[in-house]
């Protein structure tokens, strides 16, 4: 509770003060010790009611009440409403915020998420720490009491539920939906009920979700880890973008996955959290948090890829047209975009003469051809010359004859 509370404190004492004065005023009591003398409180019913008071305007949720309850026989307190679970995810939320990971009114526990089915799945903590590069994140504690296939239908049902509309929506949205299977993914996450709850994460994908082991061995963990892998991959692992250049493109689509990071409570204790200790399914090493989550190999490098693989495909097909492009027999110059298109456009075609020359031979021969049509043109309306008289049959005699 100190590493909570009092992050930047060496020892406790301050906390434990702060719940004897507390506990005095029957705001608090002590509902279980531990092993290791370490003791576990509650809110008392007075307590709890000064809480909804104090947080509840703020949008902050206060958990449900934990009832005294006393065994009938020896009339002991029970305290089997919190056991090493409960110390460990309290021990996880600690571990966070000593890291600047979340206000510590910015963690709540058992949260729900209920299903079309109208099952519920209850987030053991969720933390909201967008100044620290974690908009919201869902966490699931583990002491290795659950088999590792059980937490592989938690990611499912998270994923589930991540593709859920809202019982508001469009009803044109909400018929695709159910007319087509996959149709969810063709719906902006904008428009989708998780977005009702959650602030958008800042990256592409569903609500993050990570699974923090505790109290187990290395080996168990790393079981765990592979078949969450293997069995969940259809839940955590991006696809292929549909592109135009498949061979260029490399970048992967997370916009359908839930991102999945692993690590364990003794790793937080020991590095912090905010040290290289998550590691994200379907990579190898481990990172920090905020690296983990981001997806450099996503949708801003498939932007930059297809926008390059464009820019190149362009530039071959313009070197294809330019060896493709037809010459001259006549001057051997090339021609050029208007005259290729005359002469293959098959409405300028018929009237584009000579489909072997060039733009100005052409021109050339229409010259020649509108002089040779005006030279026709004037010849046929020039009016005749006059024929000379023939004054051969006149001779000296036919003069003597007139006079």
């Amino acid at each position: 509770m100190w590493k909570l509370t009092r992050p930047d404190n060496q020892h406790d004492k301050l906390t434990r003060d702060n719940l004897l004065d507390l506990q005095d005023h029957h705001l608090v009591r002590v509902e279980l010790v531990r092993e290791d003398q370490r003791q576990v409180w509650v809110l008392t019913k007075r307590g709890h009611g000064e809480a909804k008071k104090l947080l509840e305007p703020k949008g902050i949720r206060v958990s449900a009440l934990r009832e005294e309850k006393y065994d009938s026989v020896t009339g002991e307190l029970l305290g089997t409403s919190y056991d090493d679970h409960a110390a460990a995810v309290t021990s996880t939320a600690a571990e966070l915020h000593r890291a600047g990971i979340g206000h510590r009114l910015g963690f709540q526990t058992e949260i729900g998420h209920r299903l079309a089915d109208g099952y519920v799945q209850r987030a053991d903590l969720v933390v909201k720490a967008p100044e620290a590069g974690v908009p919201v994140m869902l966490l699931e504690i583990d002491r290795r009491s659950e088999d590792a296939h059980d937490l592989v239908q938690k990611l499912r049902r998270y994923w589930q539920w991540g593709r859920l509309l809202p019982k508001d929506a469009a009803k044109r949205t909400a018929d695709l939906v159910r007319s087509r299977p996959g149709a969810i993914e063709d719906v902006d996450h904008e428009l989708r009920l998780w977005r009702r709850f959650y602030p958008p994460t800042g990256r592409e994908g569903l609500v993050p979700l990570a699974f923090v082991f505790a109290d187990t061995t290395e080996a168990k963990v790393d079981n765990t880890v592979a078949v969450l892998e293997e069995a969940g991959r259809r839940y955590w692992a991006p696809r292929r973008y549909d592109s135009l250049y498949p061979k260029a493109v490399t970048a992967r689509d997370y916009r359908q996955a839930v991102p999945v990071v692993v690590t364990t409570l003794e790793q937080l204790q020991e590095h912090g959290a905010g040290a290289a200790v998550w590691r994200r399914l379907g990579r190898t090493e481990e990172q920090t948090l905020t690296a983990a989550l981001d997806n450099p190999d996503g949708h801003t490098l498939y932007l930059a890829q297809e926008a390059c693989a464009d820019a190149d495909d362009q530039q071959r097909r313009a070197a294809q047209r330019e060896a493709e492009r037809p010459v001259c027999t006549r001057c051997g110059r090339k021609f050029t975009d208007e005259r290729w298109e005359e002469i293959t456009v098959h409405r300028t075609a018929v009237r584009a003469g000579d489909k072997s020359v060039c733009g100005p031979c052409r021109a050339d021969d229409v010259a020649r051809e509108e002089a040779a049509a005006e030279a026709a043109r004037l010849e046929a309306v020039a009016p005749p010359e006059p024929e000379p008289e023939d004054d051969s049959g006149r001779g000296r005699g036919w003069f003597r004859r007139r006079n």
